[in-house]
């Protein structure tokens, strides 16, 4: 088993790498634009400037990104960072908060560290930009491109091949629902009046979404937040995952799988939805040596010195998981064979393969639909 890790790990590298070179080389991407929404997993600098304790922007954050310390809540790339060089970018995509000239018709990150669906979730940390107030966003960013293209019917039909990247919910949860010292929410719901309360909100924001243009959709599970070492030092677990907090993410996923079913049969015309499992995937598989303890802990605080083996924890801090774990992410998530139960009902890559089907409208009502394929 000690020798399992660096195996893995560099079979994972050595794909990527593969990849990378031959598609990423000269910038020409799957997709024309990529959208993110979500919170610090996703996050590339949106909240530096915020009046919020929940920042990253100074080392050790940052210490394996080639561009050093950005707004990233872990070591080097996320899971998004990672997915965007395995779609073909040349760039990583920029953050809303400093995006200027050309750069939006690639695509904006608009995550936020501590966000949640909820617009509450995240204010005791000094605010976030919330799912909502991501939208608003997105919207001044769908005008600028439509003022681009000088119409919005040009814009939408170029939005429409874009992908959109949703992972948000964990602190609906951990920075909500499991902090009633700063929210009532566990005194109004029970828990899975929560889950249900979530995932209807969520829907809403993709529905706006979708009349935004958005008609390729990643939506990503929950990961088992009730395992990070945050959590389970709050709750005084001596290295046990609390499990109601575990619950909470299966039922949020298994919720989400059922929207993702009714989302496809409603919009099968002209819109595709998948979902990307993380829940299920045990911590301890895969030969990562460290599933209990942070590489930097105690918060991070700036200069701190982390773990010098970094590929072999599980956890970056006490939240946020290392590129190691991104990178075992984010590859089956792009392209399933590797793990053919991480995706639902596909991977990433047959997505952006799947053509949208426009529906033309004629003076008399009638409508007519082009083919889809796949």
């Amino acid at each position: 088993m000690a020798c399992e890790p660096n195996v893995w790990l560099v079979m994972l590298l050595l794909f990527l790498a593969a990849y990378c070179i031959q598609h990423g080389v000269h910038g020409v991407s799957q997709v024309p634009c990529l959208f993110i929404l979500g919170d610090s997993l996703s996050d590339s600098g949106n909240n530096n400037d915020l009046p919020t304790s929940a920042k990253s922007n100074y080392r050790p954050y940052g210490i394996d990104f080639p561009a050093g310390p950005t707004g990233r809540f872990t070591n080097g790339r996320t899971e998004i960072d990672i997915i965007t060089q395995l779609l073909g970018f040349e760039n990583f995509i920029p953050p809303f908060a400093n995006t200027s000239g050309s750069d939006i018709l690639k695509g904006v990150n608009y995550a936020s560290g501590g966000a949640g669906i909820r617009n509450e979730t995240g204010s005791h940390s000094g605010g976030s930009i919330s799912l909502g107030l991501q939208l608003a966003n997105h919207r001044v960013i769908v005008s600028e491109i439509a003022t681009r293209f000088g119409s919005p019917d040009l814009a939408r039909q170029y939005l429409e091949k874009c992908l959109y990247y949703v992972n948000i919910g964990s602190n609906d949860y951990m920075g909500n629902y499991f902090n009633p010292q700063f929210y009532p929410t566990s005194r109004i719901y029970s828990l899975v009046q929560y889950t249900q309360a979530l995932i209807e909100e969520l829907s809403l924001n993709l529905l706006a979404l979708h009349d935004l243009g958005a008609r390729k959709y990643v939506l990503n599970g929950l990961g088992r937040f009730g395992c990070t070492p945050g959590v389970m030092h709050s709750h005084g677990t001596n290295g046990s995952c609390v499990e109601e907090q575990n619950a909470a993410a299966l039922d949020f996923n298994n919720e989400l799988k059922t929207l993702v079913d009714q989302f496809n049969n409603r919009f099968s015309a002209n819109s595709k939805f998948i979902m990307i499992h993380t829940a299920p995937k045990a911590f301890d598989t895969h030969g990562f040596l460290v599933s209990d303890a942070a590489c930097c802990p105690l918060g991070c605080i700036p200069d701190q010195k982390p773990c010098n083996n970094r590929s072999d924890y599980v956890f970056w801090d006490e939240v946020h998981p290392t590129e190691a774990w991104n990178l075992l992410n984010a590859i089956p998530a792009y392209e399933s064979i590797i793990d053919p139960a991480f995706v639902y009902p596909m991977d990433i890559k047959h997505l952006v393969d799947w053509e949208v089907k426009r529906v033309l409208e004629f003076p008399n009502g009638a409508t007519s639909q082009l083919s889809v394929t796949e």
